[in-house]
């Protein structure tokens, strides 16, 4: 079954290739979206001017300009109400997904939190992107389905603590 990266079949029994492979899958996606979150939150943290009201390059900013165009205005009508907060809440949510993502605890709950943040900026921040595949958040969203599926079946804290639990059975 799943290990933490670990032979899990009797002493001298080794698994395909294929097998490997299969376990292994999602690994390099995790990285890419839990590298790419992290990174992205850090961005938000680290910039003075982010999580302004008004101003260039603020989150205030960004959601005007969006209002008109966006799939769900009233969602944009929320976030203004203060900018500020909604700033830090995708910066924060931004983080834990990350991390969840990377290091893989809690990591279909992490994938679901990556799924949710990129749905909620494809349908305001990049929906009147045309053609619509030009919006990258779109391609985020379909891109955490797969962990939201799957998990994280190796080289995760998941899979340890389940490894952990079978040995205890």
């Amino acid at each position: 079954m799943h290990g933490y990266g670990t032979n899990t079949r009797g002493l001298g029994e080794t698994r395909s290739l294929r097998e490997l492979a299969r376990e292994h899958a999602l690994l390099p996606l995790r990285i890419f979206l839990g590298v790419t979150f992290i990174y992205a939150a850090l961005d938000k943290l680290t910039d003075s001017t982010f999580f302004r009201a008004s101003g260039s390059g603020s989150v205030g900013e960004m959601m005007h300009a969006v209002r008109d165009s966006s799939a769900i205005p009233a969602l944009v009508d929320l976030s203004l109400k203060n900018p500020g907060a909604f700033g830090y809440a995708i910066a924060f949510g931004e983080l834990a997904v990350g991390i969840g993502t990377l290091i893989g605890l809690w990591a279909r709950l992490a994938a679901l939190g990556g799924a949710l943040i990129s749905l909620s900026l494809w349908l305001t921040v990049s929906w009147q992107a045309d053609p619509y595949y030009f919006g990258n958040d779109l391609a985020y969203l379909m891109a955490w389905l797969p962990l939201v599926l799957g998990g994280a079946a190796s080289f995760s804290v998941d899979a340890f603590f389940a490894s952990r639990r079978r040995r205890i059975r």
